[in-house]
């Protein structure tokens, strides 16, 4: 596959003999074997030219490296951890070169609105001083809920509107009538 993928076009096994010979010997019917192999396996297509057959890629081999990738993250039963050790195995020129396959899959669009740590809490602290329920760390949610859950512990027989419930049992989600 080396090499089909190397020469990026249709090769023959002749083709492929005579590159791998310069670096050792190896027979015709061996290169020819491994093509059918790889054919059969659906790694590569081949079209009829004359009586030989010319091979192509089916997929790169960064797709193919992409697959093995994501194969083995999702035989993992803790996909974080080994994402974590992972990266912990990559140099720093992998961990570059992830960083700048983040910024291409993302799209432009992520790196417009990407912005600094400091950049992220000087906005937040902005945000505080402009909303007052965020001065207090909670949003009007938070504080209507925990309001809720209040008076239904003060209330058991009603739900968490002041409605009398039937049976104050089944205000608690207790399915015994």
């Amino acid at each position: 596959m080396t090499r089909v993928w190397k020469w990026n076009r249709p090769v023959t096994v002749r083709e492929v003999l005579e590159d791998l010979q310069r670096e050792r010997s190896i027979a015709y019917t061996t290169v020819m074997t491994v093509l059918d192999n790889l054919h059969q396996k659906g790694w590569v297509r081949r079209e009829a030219e004359g009586r030989a057959y010319r091979y192509e890629a089916v997929s790169t081999r960064a797709a193919y490296a992409a697959a093995l990738m994501n194969d083995a993250w999702s035989q993992s039963d803790n996909p974080a951890a080994a994402l974590v050790a992972f990266f912990g195995m990559m140099s720093e020129e992998q961990r570059q070169a992830l960083r700048d396959a983040m910024r291409i899959a993302q799209g432009p669009e992520a790196a417009e609105s990407r912005e600094t740590p400091a950049r992220v809490t000087e906005k937040r602290d902005e945000n505080r001083d402009e909303n007052p329920h965020e001065k207090a760390g909670r949003n009007p949610d938070e504080k209507a809920e925990e309001k809720a859950e209040e008076k239904a512990d003060e209330n058991p027989g009603r739900n968490p509107d002041g409605i009398v419930a039937e049976n104050p049992a089944s205000a608690e989600g207790d399915p015994g009538r």
